[in-house]
């Protein structure tokens, strides 16, 4: 028996950063990256960049920060 692998309705795909958004709400840590980024006097996104090349930085960080450069892409349409 050969199973096909399923594809994500356009729709599905839309929806994943409004189930990770109520998740980091359940779990207490939406904003926690941007905080992080406001006391490094940096924007989201530039310091999602500092933390992704910095090979120092945590891995929770590191997550946080490709999460925040996807959420931005996604939000972007891209």
């Amino acid at each position: 028996m050969v199973t096909v692998a399923s594809r994500k309705t356009s729709s599905q795909k839309r929806n994943w950063l409004g189930k990770a958004s109520a998740s980091m709400k359940r779990r207490g840590t939406k904003g926690a990256f941007s905080n992080s980024a406001k006391k490094a006097c940096m924007s989201t996104g530039a310091y999602a960049n500092k933390v992704l090349s910095n090979p120092k930085a945590s891995p929770l960080q590191k997550k946080r920060a490709n999460f925040a450069r996807n959420a931005m892409k996604a939000s972007k349409g891209g």
